[in-house]
């Protein structure tokens, strides 16, 4: 369960991380330009998280509120993401595509609207905790990817009966094993971000 494992695991998820980070960038480009039906479920996205953190700021201990309501957000958001990638990684994908194209949209919003200032946006509200918070996404996106695939891969020896490619990291024991593994560092390092998002990131943008 050590973090040199986790290192291992993601090195030998290159390509799957590569997709989902390139699947990741190309939503955020789509949020950007988004219109129409797309643009008012955006905007709806962002206004439920903006009614949030406005009840959160009127509670009693702002940012410990702050930091539980991230922390359990993004954890539990992104366990099921990897569990529930099992379903051919349909939900990752979704995941993915989705969260890529509110960051487009909400920077392309705040460029548009002068409300607020667009390199305090992204180097104070974003930034600090963004650096930790992104990557863990897209580590819990590109695992449930992974997962997917060993269930079409499971299915599809199933079928024809053909074992002989079978790598040893391909056997289910061993693959829910390294599941643990990843699923322990997406979680302390979710914790981490959390602590920044709720002290650093909130400190900045209310200086």
């Amino acid at each position: 369960m050590g973090f040199q494992t986790f290192l291992k695991i993601l090195n030998s998820m290159k390509g799957v991380l590569l997709f989902a980070t390139v699947l990741f960038c190309a939503s955020i480009g789509l949020g950007w330009v988004s219109t129409g039906i797309i643009e008012q479920l955006l905007r709806q996205q962002i206004e439920g998280l903006g009614q949030v953190a406005g009840r959160l700021g009127e509670s009693g201990n702002v940012q410990l509120n702050f930091f539980v309501f991230i922390f359990l957000n993004n954890v539990i958001k992104c366990v099921l993401v990897m569990f529930l990638g099992a379903a051919f990684g349909i939900i990752p994908m979704i995941f993915i595509i989705m969260n890529g194209m509110v960051i487009g949209f909400l920077v392309h919003w705040v460029a548009n609207s002068g409300t607020v200032n667009l390199y305090e946006l992204i180097v104070k509200g974003l930034l600090p905790h963004g650096v930790i918070e992104l990557p863990v996404l897209l580590i819990a996106c590109a695992y449930g990817l992974k997962f997917g695939g060993m269930v079409t891969s499971s299915i599809r020896r199933g079928i024809t009966g053909d074992n002989s490619r079978r790598k040893p990291e391909m056997f289910w024991p061993a693959f829910m094993k390294q599941t643990w593994n990843v699923t322990l560092w997406v979680v302390i390092l979710l914790f981490i971000a959390a602590i920044i998002e709720s002290t650093v990131s909130y400190s900045l943008m209310r200086g």
